[in-house]
């Protein structure tokens, strides 16, 4: 019985002795750009399917390491994207609220820091409006879209973002305290 998973028993055994030379040229790449562990064995695996897919077709791609370090690139370029539009849509959600200063933006790290406490947030709050504020802010889809998506009606689905938009911003304020409520400790 071999060690091989089934996906990988049908490709050419050139393919296999690629994949084994580049997995770690792949890895390298991507981790030296993303400077992320988790992140870069994700997309490392995401290159390699598009590889699978690329050498499946009717008419294969000719499979090198340049070429697999260029799809490397593009799945990083894409990943890149999403957080960009995952970040954009935290910031408009956490800037709906009161109570923040315009001058909690200026820092970089702020920013930053911010959108992991939204993201932290949103992964506090149930399902169904993980999923609408999801859709509708991170996403950037259209109220009709996001109801379509959830399967229901835009009025339903309204009022399920109103209800979820109170949610996010009770279990925000709630985790995120004044710099003076702050409690200092020697450890």
């Amino acid at each position: 019985m071999s060690d091989q998973p089934a996906a990988m028993a049908d490709l050419p055994l050139d393919f296999l002795a690629f994949y084994d030379d580049a997995l770690a040229k792949v890895y390298g790449y991507l981790l030296a750009r993303c400077n992320r562990a988790s992140v870069a064995e994700d997309l490392t695996a995401e290159t390699f399917l598009a590889a699978v897919d690329a050498v499946r077709r009717d008419s294969p791609t000719t499979v090198s390491v340049p070429w697999i370090i260029g799809v490397a690139r593009h799945k990083l370029i894409d990943h890149w994207r999403r957080l960009t539009r995952e970040t954009s849509g935290l910031r408009a959600l956490v800037d709906q609220y009161p109570g923040r200063t315009d001058n909690a933006t200026e820092d970089p790290t702020d920013a930053q820091l911010d959108a992991v406490q939204a993201r932290q947030t949103l992964a506090m709050l149930a399902p169904h409006h993980q999923a609408a504020l999801t859709l509708r802010y991170l996403d950037d889809l259209p109220v009709p879209e996001v109801a379509a998506l959830l399967g229901r009606t835009v009025h339903a689905t309204e009022a399920l973002l109103v209800r979820a938009r109170k949610a996010f911003k009770r279990a925000y304020n709630e985790s995120v305290s004044p710099a003076g409520d702050e409690e200092t400790s020697d450890d």
